[in-house]
């Protein structure tokens, strides 16, 4: 039995998983969605041991990584289940040992599979952690008389030509994120966005940004400038994880907090492995510890104290955005929340990280999904359609120079935000002169939405660092006082009417 009390959703996730095991135990393939956090070790612990009890036959668990093999075993053995880690290592099992469960990594599982050391046919169950890396499929149709589950925070495949929905026959969704915070199993996030120009970067075989343009990008001193920034403002003296695309880049952001006098470690995949154990030591026993990070602690790595994470990189991958922000979302009895900070316009691409998502649209529709992720990576060309013009074709000039206003403002001694008081101006003698009533000009108002977006962006460049949260809240306020203004011009004008 599991050291560890169950919680009711992870209990009720068992008992329908188990249900669809008994109800179809040969061949069924089922594919089991939890997020980051939600204790999917756990539940598969339990499963296993179900199942051994219940029908005496082996259980598989198959991960990508050796780290990961040892924390399952771990995991497995909290819970009862005697289990055996195959590893290069191992080159016999005596039959004397008869463990009832096996942990194994793909590729060596397949080579002791091929020595005649597993008899597949004793195997009644697999299950397949991070299943959405899709590296196991090769291997599951040796194992003809088991059952398989898959289990992912994000059952969207790794290859896109390998949708997941034809290695599984079904998708059982556990609860959301949202659902999760609010029953206080995770903390709750404040996420502080900043708009970066990705137009340089280029995408690489796979699909995501390459390291190489990365590299060039999150290197440059504008953009160490932004992350030191949005560090002070949101994250100092928190325990903070930077995720990075490069190496150049995770020593560069190393050098550049050192300097500043900030307890900072860098770590990546090429770190020897007893480094590495110091450092995770240093960074759990630190307060205020600042850990820079490349491709090596999205999973696997567990650490609740973690109050932010900076994605200092940009992804095409939802499942890497859901794995690098669920590093942080551990909650404890004193962290009910944490921090996001974004530079990588993820946000943008992939929305919220807490909100809800229809897994079962992206695991049958995984083209139309990643079809409908916007994959921007800088600001359009600004131009005012001919369409535009002839919506005011009473007003002479419907273009502003954002850049221009703001130099002479600085120039004159004035203060920045008179730009937008003179761009609201603007818009708003555009919809009165161009219409006959209060309802036709606020009617306009709404017509000029790109025009205003466009606007606030680029006064938010002028402005410096400024988080896209602060340029949203402008744009609502900039339509409200448009809005406002209209309503008070045509007022004036129809009274002056009525007067004549």
């Amino acid at each position: 039995m599991p050291t560890k009390q169950l919680y009711h959703y992870q209990e009720h996730d068992i008992n329908t998983l188990f249900e669809k095991l008994e109800n179809c135990r040969d061949q069924c393939r089922l594919l089991y969605q939890l997020p980051t956090g939600g204790g999917k070790t756990v539940i598969f612990s339990e499963i296993a041991g179900r199942y051994i009890n219940k029908y005496h036959q082996k259980v598989i668990v198959l991960t990508h990584r050796i780290e990961l093999c040892r924390q399952t075993s771990a995991a497995l053995q909290m819970s009862g289940i005697s289990n055996k880690i195959i590893n290069s290592e191992v080159k016999k099992i005596s039959r004397k040992e008869a463990y009832p469960c096996y942990v194994a990594m793909v590729e060596t599982l397949n080579n002791r599979i091929d020595d005649g050391l597993i008899d597949t046919n004793s195997i009644g169950l697999i299950i397949v952690d991070e299943a959405h890396h899709n590296s196991f499929q090769k291997l599951l149709g040796k194992f003809k008389n088991a059952a398989i589950i898959g289990v992912t925070a994000t059952p969207l495949s790794s290859d896109i030509n390998l949708p997941m929905r034809k290695n599984y026959d079904e998708l059982v969704i556990g609860e959301q994120i949202g659902s999760l915070i609010s029953q206080g199993y995770l903390a709750k996030p404040t996420t502080w966005r900043y708009d970066v120009e990705l137009n340089t970067l280029k995408t690489g075989l796979h699909g995501d940004f390459t390291v190489s343009t990365s590299d060039e990008l999150y290197a440059s001193q504008p953009m160490l400038d932004l992350l030191l920034h949005a560090f002070d403002a949101h994250s100092k003296n928190k325990k903070t994880l930077i995720f990075n695309n490069g190496i150049f880049t995770s020593r560069k952001v190393y050098d550049v907090f050192t300097a500043l006098g900030y307890p900072i470690r860098h770590l990546d995949n090429q770190t020897a492995p007893a480094e590495r154990t110091e450092i995770l030591k240093w960074f759990k026993k630190t307060k205020g510890a600042i850990l820079t990070s490349v491709s090596i602690l999205t999973t696997g790595f567990d650490e609740p104290t973690i109050q932010t994470v900076i994605l200092n990189r940009a992804t095409t991958s939802l499942t890497l955005y859901h794995q690098m922000i669920g590093r942080g979302s551990r909650r404890l009895p004193q962290k009910k929340t944490f921090t996001i900070i974004d530079l990588g316009n993820n946000t943008d691409r992939f929305g919220e990280w807490n909100a809800e998502i229809d897994w079962n649209f992206v695991f049958e529709n995984p083209e139309a999904f990643y079809a409908s992720l916007s994959t921007q990576t800088s600001y359009q060309a600004h131009q005012i359609s001919s369409d535009m013009r002839t919506l005011f074709p009473n007003s002479l000039e419907i273009s502003f120079d954002v850049q221009g206003a703001h130099q002479s403002a600085l120039d004159n001694g004035l203060k920045p935000k008179i730009v937008i008081r003179d761009s609201i101006r603007q818009h708003a003698l555009m919809c009165a002169d161009n219409s006959d009533s209060i309802a036709e000009a606020v009617a306009l108002a709404d017509e000029l939405s790109r025009e205003i977006d466009w606007r606030i962006k680029q006064y938010a460049k002028c402005l410096g660092r400024v988080t896209k949260n602060y340029t949203e809240w402008l744009k609502e306020d900039y339509e409200a006082k448009l809005r406002l203004l209209i309503r008070k011009i045509m007022g004036r004008r129809l009274l002056l009417k009525t007067a004549v």
